[in-house]
């Protein structure tokens, strides 16, 4: 498996090396649209500001409200963010890696391998004494060539079939996936035969993500425990993508549903089932 995680103390190293490394800031959170500006405030040092909504996701419509880019952006955004064939990224946030992983995500769809998570992300840099620097940084633009569809995607249609034929997953908070509160989208609860695995219970205290035994100890005990394909979403295909990693570090494989709820809830005669109970 490619590594998909770099400890603080790794990426320091590497760095003091004089590793080519290119630094990924995506600091977005629900309900928040002052990324920019914390960026600004203090990042690490030589990372590049990735706008979450804008460069790691089409305009919301039909598709939900973070939609895949298309290659040819998203290549473009990937290029402006200095990055070159061969190098080796590392996106995080500030905010238990949803974020950071939605980067990670499109770049492996997109064929680039050589990306990782700074596990707990910038609480962890800081942790360990790394230093932090201010300002806007604007790369030399780099070349890298990307493809597309590296990664396994559901679309609506195919995710009811997978809940029916193996696991599809709801990465959200336990009272969305039952229908008790919904803040965001126009519907509460949830894809008929989905089971919910929040993805928050994927991190420690300190916000990096449990070791592989205990996060596949955690999967099979939810339910991931048959050989049948895995699926799983979100509200709007952001902290699935960190499921989706989890999923990986404990070895299983699973596809993302990027449309997820926001989609699924924003469509006519799609069916809601609330409640504990799948479906």
């Amino acid at each position: 498996m490619t590594a998909i995680l770099i400890s603080a103390a790794e990426l320091k190293s590497t760095l003091a090396n004089g590793g080519p490394v290119r630094l990924l800031d995506v600091r977005w959170e629900l309900g928040r649209s002052d990324g920019h500006r914390r960026y600004l405030e203090g990042h690490l040092p030589g990372a590049v500001y990735v706008d979450l909504d804008t460069e790691l996701s089409a305009p919301a419509g039909p598709e939900g409200r973070h939609p895949l880019p298309s290659t040819s952006v998203f290549e473009e955004m990937a290029q402006g963010w200095g990055i070159n064939d061969g190098d080796t990224v590392v996106a995080y946030d500030a905010s238990g890696g949803a974020a950071a992983a939605r980067a990670w995500w499109l770049l492996r769809h997109a064929g680039f391998e050589n990306v990782r998570l700074l596990d707990g992300g910038l609480r962890a840099w800081q942790a360990d004494g790394g230093p932090l620097e201010t300002g806007q940084i604007t790369p030399v633009p780099g070349a890298v060539s990307l493809s597309w569809g590296h990664m396994p995607v559901l679309d609506m249609a195919a995710a009811p079939q997978l809940a029916a034929e193996g696991v599809l997953i709801d990465a959200r908070a336990p009272e969305r996936f039952r229908g008790e509160n919904e803040p965001v989208d126009p519907q509460a609860g949830h894809i008929p035969g989905a089971i919910n695995i929040p993805a928050a219970g994927n991190l420690d205290a300190n916000g990096r993500y449990l070791p592989a035994r205990e996060l596949r100890q955690r999967f099979e005990a939810a339910g991931v425990d048959s050989p049948g394909p895995v699926g799983t979403y979100c509200g709007s295909g952001i902290y699935a993508s960190a499921q989706v990693a989890a999923l990986a570090l404990a070895g299983i494989d699973a596809a993302l549903y990027p449309g997820s709820w926001s989609q699924w809830s924003s469509t006519p005669g799609q069916p809601v089932a609330t409640g504990a109970a799948d479906g």
